[in-house]
């Protein structure tokens, strides 16, 4: 039974069929590099204190760089008789050194392992993600810079309401995926704890020193409960929410882009490369990638719940069940990374349809707002104003106009107040131009939006 880490007390073999059940090392081969970071700090640190000689840490280090190097390249073979990670590298080491492998796992836990192996693995993650959400920022302002003059419908119910400038839209995106960038930002704060040498869960007699492998290994702060440490996994559950807002918002914009680019809005057409054709009907161009975008989504929503269901039921320190954490986060980690690969180049490819959006533009009354905001500057109540302006629509529609078409004379019959300048405010065009407020779809407005996200993602 000498085979198994954990073999000593036992008698029989473990069924076959229980190695298969309870391997891990499917899923969780991926966290071999980190695992042989956290192992080449670990013994650094037990060098330092004593509990290895200087010429027993160069060996194992050497070593664990050569097993690093096999494993990126694929020449180690994997067993579910060794369980995990943990264990392969742990067999290499020993198969390699001996009696000197052994010593590797001096005053840690494969509990506090996994867990500082894990917290390596996200911290690497969220610099990942980080770069690929900025990517996906950078598409949209590039583009916003040839399409400043561009005017489009903005819509509430998806119906039609007021006219913004179309960069407008595009920095809507940037600032969900900023929010997305902060939050992940945000969570390295409670991922950036070092758990490594808490061991099982009562932390351990030896010397061993918790600060110097945390500085080794990049960590913050040092998690400060033996107890807790093996358990936690809130790290984990905020950066699968985080995940999700991510994909809340990239099916956000799939779905717009899939409304934008039918043949009933035509505001834009996709890159052939991120479309599909249909077998049967020859003219068909399927958003098939926004589709599985917006698809995927879901797949990462429920990593959330996923996880909340392993965790409510756990007493504290480790129990085996989570094993199964890997599962919810690489799952939704992955998809989410493909997602942001594709998109930002779906955003970059796209082409907007200008003249059929400007052809439309004065369709569903987009100045009816702004012209209810003149007639406020004319001492009009609010609520009044909206009703003159309701039924002025209300004539437009019975008559086939729009609100500039209006006599000066009809205008004037709803209301008195109502002036020859009433035509500067008139029409989509006009009504874009008295947006002036901060943060509004206006020229000037988006313009400062423009060289704000320009210098915020160094792109100026």
């Amino acid at each position: 039974m000498a085979a198994k880490a954990w073999g000593g007390r036992f008698r029989e073999e473990t069924d076959p069929r229980v190695e298969k059940f309870t391997e891990s090392i499917s899923f969780d081969a991926r966290l071999a590099q980190v695992d042989l970071r956290g192992s080449k700090a670990h013994a650094q640190m037990l060098s330092e204190v004593g509990l290895l000689t200087t010429e027993v840490f160069k060996k194992i280090a050497k070593t664990l760089d050569e097993i690093g190097t096999e494993f990126a390249e694929g020449k180690i073979e994997l067993s579910v008789s060794r369980e995990d990670i943990h264990m392969h590298i742990e067999h290499e080491l020993i198969e390699r050194l001996g009696d000197i492998g052994r010593k590797i796992h001096t005053g840690r836990s494969r509990n506090d392992q996994i867990s500082t192996d894990l917290k390596l693995y996200t911290r690497d993650a969220v610099h990942r993600l980080d770069g690929l959400l900025k990517n996906l920022q950078e598409s949209f302002v590039r583009r916003s810079e040839t399409e400043m003059e561009v005017i489009i419908p903005g819509f509430t119910h998806l119906q039609r309401a007021q006219p913004v400038m179309l960069p407008h839209v595009w920095f809507s995106y940037c600032e969900k995926f900023q929010r997305d960038r902060e939050r992940l930002q945000d969570s390295l704060k409670r991922i950036n704890v070092s758990p490594l040498g808490t061991a099982a869960l009562a932390g351990t007699s030896l010397p061993i020193d918790r600060h110097r492998t945390a500085e080794l290994l990049g960590f913050d702060a040092l998690a400060a409960n033996s107890l807790d440490v093996s358990s936690d996994r809130d790290y984990l559950l905020e950066f699968v929410f985080d995940l999700s807002t991510i994909a809340i918002h990239l099916s956000t914009l799939a779905e717009e882009w899939i409304i934008w680019s039918s043949t009933e809005f035509q505001f834009l057409q996709l890159p052939d490369a991120y479309t599909t054709g249909s077998s049967l009907m020859p003219q068909k161009r399927n958003p098939d990638v926004l589709e599985l975008i917006r698809g995927k989504s879901a797949r990462v929503i429920a990593s959330v719940m996923q996880l909340s269901l392993l965790l409510k039921g756990l007493p504290q320190a480790y129990n085996r069940d989570l094993q199964e954490d890997k599962i919810a986060v690489f799952d939704a980690y992955d998809t989410v990374v493909a997602c942001l690969e594709l998109a930002p180049e779906i955003v970059a490819g796209a082409v907007v349809n200008r003249e059929i959006i400007e052809e439309r533009l004065e369709e569903g009354f987009l100045d009816a707002t702004v012209l209810v905001e003149y007639l406020i500057g004319k001492g009009i109540p609010m609520r009044r104003g909206h009703e003159i302006v309701g039924e002025l629509v209300s004539l437009c529609e019975t008559t086939g106009c729009r609100l500039e078409d209006l006599s000066h004379g009809e205008l004037q019959d709803a209301c008195e107040e109502i002036d020859d300048d009433v035509f500067l405010v008139l029409g989509a065009s006009n009504a874009a131009d008295s947006l002036k407020s901060y943060g509004s779809g206006g020229p000037d407005s988006v313009k400062l939006q423009l060289e704000t996200w320009q210098k915020r993602l160094e792109l100026r």
